[in-house]
């Protein structure tokens, strides 16, 4: 490492959902792989899906995969500002991998000052450990209503003076419109911060595309870093916005197809988790919407994490998912609960003080002897342990509020490293539930877990050996599409 030849660029985007994550962790692995010292950087981040770091706190799930691609280890000020959603105007506030309160939207904002300086602190940090950070904004520059107090995106870039560079994404029409209209929002200074543009997410034959360059270069006199192609791999990484669900479980259900479903929660949470499971040759995860009931046809259903655990039983009810759920359970399917799922499946739940949304408390659908209040500190760790039925091991994660208790604590699902009993199963052992998070991303684990609805039949897919391949595919098809060189000029 060579602090003196320190650089960083930030990458912002013309909308959410554009491609920002990908781009940076490939160039991670890209840069790390060229011999450099690279570290991930995002500012303020919104997203309910979230990583346990190595120093006890929790940033964005995107951060630790960029973290990942650059050989790096996740800490806490890689993403010192995470909102976690838990209303519609209200989030949860994690500043450099703590808890720091809930605030409503109107709130928020009047916390920004105070924020950006423990961003500029954080960012300070990770500058020091690397040659080269990669900053990833949030959502886009040019939603200028927003842009008192920024610091999630060109508020950030002039306070760090960080060079931009703007990701747009040919895939949703109107790019052209998207980057030359982000240029006529901007102020003079933030144009200046702008030093070019990549188009991603391609399909078809560049050469077509040359004019509309011409184009965008003559309105912006921006110059473009390059054209990427779509990049069909990436749907096996984690990903961190829940826009995501709606495009990657998609695999058509084939003859001896195990079929997992997972209800759509409205503060979904923690997604990720599904992940080495759709990835398996012969599972089909299907996740589902308002609109429709959980099928009948499911293997197993899997309730997953959700930042508001009493507003998302609410949505089961009012979306009669409880109805599916219980007969799924009279015929003898499998229901997993992971996190907040977990604690939706037992009896009750109380959340006195309003920690994730209002106070109150709810019934839950009774289907493990088990109640929670959610209270007191929120607890972050890395655990590992092992399956009590299968004694298979795993590596995990717990990130959760609360206090979980009852009989059928007493028949735990998992043992931990540390001794204790982790988690609880029903009688006939067809309901599961437990707060570790990542439990499938673990090879045999996982073989084991499926190996229930598998009718005997052994299947095993080596889940991150498959994450690395991946990277390293990403890093390789930016080299060959991306002026690396000029970029890391800037």
């Amino acid at each position: 490492m060579a602090a003196n030849s320190f650089k960083a660029i930030m990458f912002q985007g013309t909308g959410s959902d554009v491609g920002k994550s990908i781009l940076v962790a490939g160039l991670c692995r890209a840069l790390y792989n060229r011999g450099k010292t690279v570290r991930p950087f995002k500012p303020q981040n919104m997203s309910n899906n979230a990583a346990v770091t190595s120093d006890g706190g929790e940033i964005g799930r995107a951060q630790a995969l960029q973290a990942r691609a650059a050989k790096s280890i996740p800490n806490s000020h890689m993403n010192p500002v995470l909102l976690k959603p838990q209303t519609e105007i209200g989030s949860q506030i994690i500043v450099q991998g703590k808890l720091f309160g809930h605030a409503q939207a109107l709130d928020y904002y009047k916390l920004k000052p105070r924020l950006l300086k423990k961003v500029l602190e954080s960012f300070k940090v990770i500058k020091k450990e690397a040659d080269i950070v990669l900053v990833e904004g949030a959502g886009s520059p040019a939603e200028v209503n927003l842009r008192a107090g920024d610091i999630a995106n060109m508020g950030f870039a002039v306070a760090a003076n960080v060079p931009v560079v703007l990701i747009a994404d040919i895939e949703r029409g109107g790019v052209i419109a998207s980057l030359i209209g982000t240029f006529e929002v901007l102020t003079r200074q933030e144009k200046d911060k702008v030093k070019g543009f990549i188009i991603n997410k391609f399909r078809g034959d560049k050469t077509l595309f040359q004019d509309a360059i011409k184009i965008i270069q003559t309105h912006t006199g921006w110059p473009c870093f390059g054209i990427v192609p779509f990049l069909e791999n990436v749907g096996s990484l984690p990903q961190e916005d829940a826009m995501a669900l709606d495009k990657k479980f998609l695999k058509a259900r084939g003859k001896n197809i195990i079929k997992i479903v997972v209800p759509r929660l409205s503060r979904i949470a923690n997604f990720d988790d599904l992940d080495p499971l759709r990835c398996e040759p012969d599972v089909h995860v299907e996740i589902v919407d308002s609109t429709k009931m959980l099928p009948g046809d499911a293997d197993i259903i899997l309730i997953p994490g959700t930042k508001s655990t009493l507003s998302d039983l609410k949505y089961i009810r009012d979306c009669g998912w409880d109805i599916d759920i219980l007969s799924h359970h009279r015929r003898g399917g499998l229901i997993v609960g992971i996190c907040g799922g977990f604690q939706i499946l037992g009896t009750h739940i109380n959340d006195p003080e309003g920690i994730e949304g209002f106070p109150g408390e709810a019934k839950g659908l009774g289907l493990l002897d088990v109640s929670t209040v959610i209270k007191g500190d929120k607890t972050l760790r890395e655990v590992r342990g092992l399956d009590v039925f299968t004694k298979e091991s795993f590596v995990g994660y717990e990130m959760h509020i609360g206090k979980t208790v009852g009989a059928d604590l007493l028949r735990p699902w998992l043992q931990l490293a540390d001794g204790r009993s982790e988690g609880a199963a029903s009688l006939d052992g067809s309901v599961l539930g437990s707060y570790i998070h990542g439990l499938f991303v673990s090879d045999q684990f996982r073989t084991s877990f499926l190996n229930r609805v598998r009718s005997g039949r052994m299947r095993q897919n080596a889940y991150e050996i498959k994450i690395e391949k991946v990277l390293d595919q990403v890093a390789a098809t930016l080299e060959e599409n991306i002026d690396v060189d000029r970029l890391i000029s800037l």
